[in-house]
């Protein structure tokens, strides 16, 4: 395969596995968030926004020779198995990744619900149209040996600008839209005005009404307890 027409979530994977590359490494090569390539890995049909598609194509011709032939072996192997309805949930299987590089841990996110008197911390992603989720809160992926109540205050700082603290923690699902895993945390507004820091996954970022969140995001994907922590007096 000499040309890509159009990336999608499972040709970008074959392109990581050709790379030999773990799901960090390959994001630092791409210089794009960690849960992004997780998304391609979730829903390898997604197609990455045009920016996205601009760093698919300039990572693939840097890469040698040695690299596009496995990566056009890979792709075609995944096309394969998706026209014969291979499940498509594990990309390191599905692609056929040599298990020195395979990553078995469940992604795991931390979740962070940043209240201010009335009002709540969320974030407008630009990647939501592959989750049908456009606004969220704060949230980062937790890395094997961090601990998640670390990665929601320091996420928070890095996206929005904003200091907290965690106040205590809401629990843990397997979000119903996605499949991540989620760790989710009422945290305390310290310091900071909101700011969108992170430019390239983020489009806004906004101090929201407790009230108004359901205008945002659908209450039936919003994890009960957090809807229970909005509702409490501030």
């Amino acid at each position: 395969m000499d040309v890509v027409d159009i990336w999608s979530g499972r040709t970008a994977c074959a392109l990581q596995s050709a790379l030999r590359l773990t799901n960090e490494a390959f994001a630092n090569r791409l210089g794009i968030a960690l849960r992004t390539v997780a998304t391609w890995h979730a829903d390898p049909d997604v197609v990455p926004r045009t920016e996205m598609q601009q760093l698919l194509d300039e990572a693939y011709e840097r890469a040698g020779p040695a690299v596009r032939a496995r990566f056009a072996l890979l792709s075609r192997g995944a096309a394969r198995g998706a026209s014969q309805g291979v499940p498509q949930g594990d990309g390191a299987r599905t692609l056929g990744m040599n298990p020195a590089v395979r990553e078995p841990q469940v992604l795991r996110v931390a979740v962070a619900v940043v209240l201010r008197e009335s009002e709540v911390l969320m974030v407008c992603r630009r990647d939501g149209d592959v989750s049908g989720i456009t606004w969220q809160f704060p949230a980062g992926v937790v890395k094997p040996g961090v601990r998640p109540e670390t990665v929601t205050v320091r996420e928070t700082l890095a996206e929005t600008g904003v200091h907290c603290a965690v106040k205590r923690s809401l629990g843990s699902r397997l979000h119903p839209v996605t499949g991540v895993h989620c760790d989710y945390f009422v945290c305390e507004y310290l310091a900071g005005a909101a700011q969108n820091i992170d430019i390239v996954e983020n489009v806004d970022v906004m101090w929201a009404q407790r009230t108004s969140v359901t205008r945002f995001i659908a209450a039936d994907v919003i994890f009960p307890p957090i809807l229970a922590a909005l509702e409490e007096q501030a």
